[in-house]
């Protein structure tokens, strides 16, 4: 179950802070990878609120290409508050990963998973509720700071918070902003990192844009109908 309200969902946080599940590595072969996005209607601008009406895709690829996707509307829980994201988009998210008719062995989010006030955003929330390793992919820090990495595809940089090492930039494509790369559930920096490099063709990587791109298109056609 998801929490409900924001204190519910700080306690849930703070546990999943304290968990050590086993770490995940790519195995061999084609990498099954899944992506999530989700999108709001266009001109609004502001935290939202709680009925936000969304659309939310989810997307599963075998390496590089998309092999199945689920879209559908939904529903916000709550306005957008920094560190709070999963009670906005947690459950829409996660019930359309849950409709992939197979379980990938990474899901790529837009949230962060370690730079986070109780480290645990909502990479990290989401890939344990579903019990799959996650990786997060973000513009910009939350809380961590670094300098960026040379302009050079592939070059990174880390992102410190407390003086650990919580996420990563990454430059996938040379001559524009390097991404910020987050480990989440069962992931590390390295293994985030590297599964961001095998699936970035474009500056986002693969998973994310093909979500991000069908709940684009779902928006499109209900302003259409």
């Amino acid at each position: 179950m998801w929490p409900t309200d924001a204190d519910a969902l700080v306690d849930r946080q703070r546990e999943l802070a304290t968990l050590t599940p086993a770490p995940w590595r790519p195995g061999v072969g084609a990498l099954v990878s899944a992506g999530c996005w989700a999108c709001f209607r266009r001109g609004v601008s502001g935290p939202g609120r709680a009925g936000d009406l969304a659309w939310g895709a989810a997307v599963l690829l075998e390496e590089l290409r998309p092999v199945a996707r689920r879209v559908a509307p939904g529903a916000a829980r709550a306005g957008y508050v920094p560190g709070l994201l999963a009670l906005r988009l947690g459950p829409l998210l996660s019930g359309l990963v849950g409709l992939l008719p197979r379980r990938p062995e990474v899901l790529l989010v837009d949230g962060t998973g370690r730079d986070h006030p109780r480290r645990a955003g909502l990479a990290v929330h989401l890939g344990a509720e579903l019990d799959v390793p996650t990786v997060g992919v973000t513009h910009r820090p939350l809380l961590a700071e670094g300098g960026w990495p040379p302009d050079v595809r592939g070059a990174t940089s880390p992102l410190l918070l407390d003086g650990d090492v919580v996420a990563a930039w990454v430059r996938t494509r040379a001559g524009t902003r390097p991404l910020v790369v987050h480990p989440g559930w069962r992931t590390d920096p390295d293994t985030a990192v590297a599964v961001v490099g095998r699936l970035a063709v474009r500056r986002t990587p693969e998973p994310l844009r093909a979500a991000r791109q069908a709940a684009r298109e779902a928006r499109a056609a209900a302003s259409l109908g």
